[in-house]
């Protein structure tokens, strides 16, 4: 058995090495892998008398032990059970031996596995679990998306919420809320190269979850020691980048091959698939969703690459749903009806009777009544019409304009004039070689040289006016970083820092963290590879040395310090030469279509639409562009003008469907509630304590909610997550976010849940002798306190702590075998009684190894009956609401086509499942306690 995790049920040895001991636990169908110097395991051993069970059914009391060939025999009369034919559910708990024995802990160590064992059962059942050790703002959309999200058996979907609002957040606190309930254990996250170390601390620093980075160099390694030769099997939680997989064939067959629970695919908009061509790297990402259960697809520009490539990403998700293009696109369209109505609803406007008579065709045929009621219960009405329309289910994005607390983005255009330092000429030289470079593609043309550039002039007096401002500057390409890098330091002796493509990913990382040291570097400068996943948003200025022709890009650009938490208005400053193409691309960027101060829906549209004329017009006259001339007025009128349309189109149908599921205020308020009343509950700064002080930890106080911890004093080999040193911890949200170098103490923290399993895990405080304090007559001379686990032995994933926790069952009887249970709390027991001298065990023995069973059998009858009442309370509460849950489902399949078969299968499994596994739950008796009422002190 193990004992940090009994309700495992009993394993069996499948595996030995020098190092590590791998278990098999058939009844809840787990493997762990122990080292061999510290396994928490113990060997289950069973003595005549003792009545126990084997997978065929037989049940008899033992007769006779033999061993035979290292393994136990059990018999009685005929029958024989072998060691490792037992029931994997056999009930292995035996405190009444060391009661017995006069092996008893003190009564505080009773009572503090009792206090364990009560909150171990409130965050194994907590519908919060999982979002509260995240080191994270309690932002309501995020915490929205996570919950819906994580509730499905099967989570399949796409965040694309708008640069900067979290989507990293967002599946991040999905990720540890599978992780910590145990529906997954096996994750792939795949990143862009340039992301990776990002992901890895983030996931360290926000959630301590510890990744396991393969790259080509650690999987050769790996894989030199592995039996397998596959290094993707030796690990639970990998983070890898697409490139270093398509670029060695045998890691990418490797990573292929093994089934994951979770697959998550972060800038999934660059992976390239249309109906002639598919990418290496988008084949791989589909190799693997068909062998993950779960997949979380993250990109902010869901149109990014066009229809084509928002149906790529959707076929990912569910391919039987979303097996053909044209058919797709001709969906696209039928969606603006109900989108009208939802909308309405959401608005809390009052219903036309022509809404009231489409809403009736839209839902079926309903009677006016239930009409009534569903129009009266608009929350209800609502979930409805986004649930069953449109591809709600599996998108969420949500738009900066819909949330609040975002800062105001100021365009600064900066118009330079011709300079005394460069000919008319060259500078024109100079702009056309880097048109033609830049969006021609001609690798020929006239390298960068920002020498006397008044660009360059520019940038150096505004960082000498603002010595102590942070300034992020990016361009398009590493030529023209490193270009400008070179020119800066020939004119100013300034801090500065550099990220591109070519730098490694260490460097590059490094480089960042310098740029957000507060004395680090004043400027960072980045080619087109910063625009993507960082987060600076501690600068407060972007310069934009050039524009990107698409406005999907450019919105990436001012994503990096657009965020979440961003305190100042951001300046966006774009330093241009007049009349030339950067001026233009600004014009139409700004004054047509509003991208550079607000986010602009549907950019990619623009892109498309406009790419060619942009082009045309640059190469006429890069250098020196007439903004009366018709072409070019006519280019940003008509832009304007079909922004607006554009818009407004975007705002009803799909789009409007979408944001509405993407974010419900009255159900995200639940969840950040259910968050926040955790955070100021003190029952678990109260047990920590507690723990810590039976544990050896030496604690000391430095301010409200915040201590130092050091094991100096631990007398267990090692206490969970504390290191050597010690280290400071807090119970405060708030200052844990202000101060990264505190622990973030939570029900979710590994300290917290590994402390709880070392006390529960271990045979402290599971025996106890105790007696009163002072003699009462009334009170009978001997009771006994059993402490008994109603627990379901079933597969992690499917979650049963939820219905029904592994849970503590007290039982007190007095000599009698009655039960008294009502009449003496645990508190009273707990303040009225003091320890006793063992020597009051061997005064009668005899007697107490005949009464003791006995009371134990009652015990067992009366927790028996606790144990029907709760099973049938866990079962109703299970099959109502999986029940509630696949009946919805099979209703949706037959409108939403987005609902699939194997979501509905996996609903009715789950259902089946869970009700048979809370059927067969059992009670372990985990610790006992004799109450003695001594005459002697009267």
């Amino acid at each position: 058995m193990s004992e940090s995790e009994p309700e495992l049920g009993l394993g069996l040895i499948s595996e030995v090495s020098k190092f590590q001991v791998q278990v098999v636990f058939p009844a809840s169908e787990a493997t762990r892998i122990f080292s061999t110097e510290n396994a928490p395991l113990k060997r289950v051993i069973y003595s005549q008398g003792d009545v126990i069970h084997s997978n065929s059914g037989l049940t008899f009391a033992i007769e006779t032990v033999e061993e035979s060939e290292g393994l136990f025999v059990y018999r009685c009369a005929e029958d024989c059970i072998l060691e490792s034919e037992l029931s994997e559910l056999s009930n292995f708990g035996k405190p009444e031996e060391r009661l017995l024995q006069g092996q008893v802990d003190p009564s505080e160590a009773f009572a503090l596995r009792y206090k364990t064992l009560s909150a171990y059962s409130e965050a194994k059942q907590s519908p919060v679990a999982g979002f509260l050790g995240g080191r994270i703002d309690l932002i309501p959309h995020q915490l929205f998306i996570a919950h819906e999200v994580a509730a499905r058996q099967c989570p399949r979907v796409l965040l694309s919420d708008e640069v900067g609002l979290g989507k990293t957040i967002e599946a991040c606190l999905v990720l540890h809320r599978l992780l910590i309930t145990q529906r997954a254990s096996r994750v792939l996250i795949l990143v862009p190269d340039s992301l990776v170390h990002q992901w890895f601390v983030e996931l360290y620093r926000r959630f301590n979850l510890w990744f396991t980075i393969m790259d080509a160099e650690r999987c050769s390694a790996i894989a030199l020691s592995s039996e397998q030769g596959n290094p993707f099997l030796e690990e639970q939680l990998v983070i890898c980048s697409v490139d270093s997989l398509t670029k060695v064939e045998r890691w990418a067959e490797a990573v292929a091959q093994v089934d994951w629970d979770l697959l998550i695919v972060d800038e999934a908009h660059h992976y390239e698939w249309n109906p002639d061509y598919v990418s290496e790297e988008y084949a791989l990402v589909e190799a693997l969703s068909q062998k993950s259960q779960g997949l979380i697809l993250l990109t902010a520009t869901p149109e990014q690459m066009g229809i084509e490539g928002h149906f790529a990403r959707l076929r990912l998700l569910d391919p039987n749903r979303y097996p053909d293009l044209n058919q797709f696109i001709a969906e696209q369209k039928q969606y603006e009806v109900v989108a009208d109505i939802a909308n309405a609803v959401y608005s809390k406007k009052p219903l036309t009777k022509k809404a009231k008579e489409q809403l009736n065709r839209i839902l079926g045929d309903v009677s006016d009544s239930e009409l009534r009621a569903l129009v009266e219960d608009r929350e209800g009405l609502l979930e409805a019409l986004v649930d069953r329309f449109g591809t709600g289910r599996v998108i969420f994005r949500n738009a900066r304009e819909d949330l609040k607390g975002f800062p105001e983005r100021r365009a600064m255009p900066h118009a330079l004039r011709w300079t005394k330092r460069l000919s008319v000429d060259e500078v024109k030289l100079r702009i056309e070689g880097e048109f033609k470079r830049e969006f021609l593609n001609q690798e020929d043309s006239l390298e960068y040289n920002f020498k006397q550039d008044p660009r360059v002039h520019w940038l150096i007096d505004f960082l000498k006016m603002h010595p102590r401002e942070k300034v992020l500057l990016i361009c398009k390409t590493r030529e023209k970083v490193e270009a400008l890098h070179a020119s800066i330091l020939e004119l100013l002796n300034i801090k500065l820092a550099v990220f591109h493509e070519e730098l490694s990913l260490i460097q590059r990382d490094r480089n960042a963290a310098y740029f957000a040291e507060p004395e680090g570097a004043q400027i960072l400068l980045c080619s087109e590879i910063g625009s993507e996943g960082r987060n600076f948003q501690f600068a407060h200025h972007l310069v934009l040395l050039d524009l990107p022709l698409n406005p999907e890009l450019l919105e990436q650009r001012i994503g990096r310090l657009d965020r979440i938490g961003q305190t100042e208005t951001i300046k966006i400053h774009i330093p241009y030469i007049e009349g030339s193409w950067i001026e233009l691309l600004f014009k139409w960027h700004h004054e047509a279509l509003g991208g550079i101060e607000h986010s602009l829906k549907g950019g990619h549209v623009f892109y498309e639409l406009f790419k060619e004329e942009l082009i045309e017009l640059g190469k006429a006259s890069a250098s020196q562009i007439d903004f009366n001339a018709k072409k070019v007025e006519a280019l940003l009128l008509t832009s304007r003008e079909k922004r607006v349309a554009i818009e407004q189109n975007l705002t009803r149908g799909q789009n409007c469907l979408m944001a509405i599921n993407s974010y419900r205020p009255n159900k995200a308020a639940q969840v950040v509630d259910a968050v926040r009343q955790c955070d100021v509950d003190v029952t678990l700064e109260s047990l920590m304590h507690q723990l810590f002080d039976f544990f050896g930890v030496t604690v000391d106080k430095l301010g409200a909610k915040k201590y130092l911890l050091t094991p100096e004093h631990v007398y267990t080999e090692s206490f969970p997550s504390l290191p050597e040193t010690g280290m400071v911890v807090s119970f405060d949200r708030v200052e844990s976010l202000a101060r990264e170098d505190l622990g973030f103490l939570t029900w979710d923290h590994p300290m917290v849940r590994g402390a709880m399993d070392l006390m529960i895990g271990s045979e402290q405080g599971n025996a106890s002798l105790v007696v009163w304090k002072k003699f009462n007559p009334k009170v009978p001379p001997l009771m006994l306190e059993c402490l008994f686990i109603l627990e379901c032995v079933a597969p992690v994933q499917l979650h049963v702590d939820r219905f029904m926790p592994p849970s503590p069952v007290r039982v007190l009887l007095d000599i009698k075998g009655e039960n008294c249970t009502g009449q003496y709390s645990f508190k009273t027991l707990q303040s009225e009684t003091i320890d006793e001298a063992v020597f009051r065990l061997k005064e009668s023995p005899d007697v107490l190894r005949a009464l003791i069973p006995k009371l134990l059998e009652s015990a067992h009858i009366y927790a028996d009956k606790e144990k029907s009442v709760r099973i049938e309370t866990a079962f109703k509460k299970a099959h109502g609401y999986l029940s509630h849950e696949r009946l919805r489902l099979t209703e949706l399949k037959k409108i939403n086509p987005n609902v699939s078969k194997k979501e509905i299968e996996s609903a009715k499994t789950e259902e089946v499942q869970v009700t048979a596994a809370i059927k067969k739950a059992q009670l372990r008796l985990d610790s006992v306690r004799l109450i003695l009422n001594n005459p002697d002190l009267k």
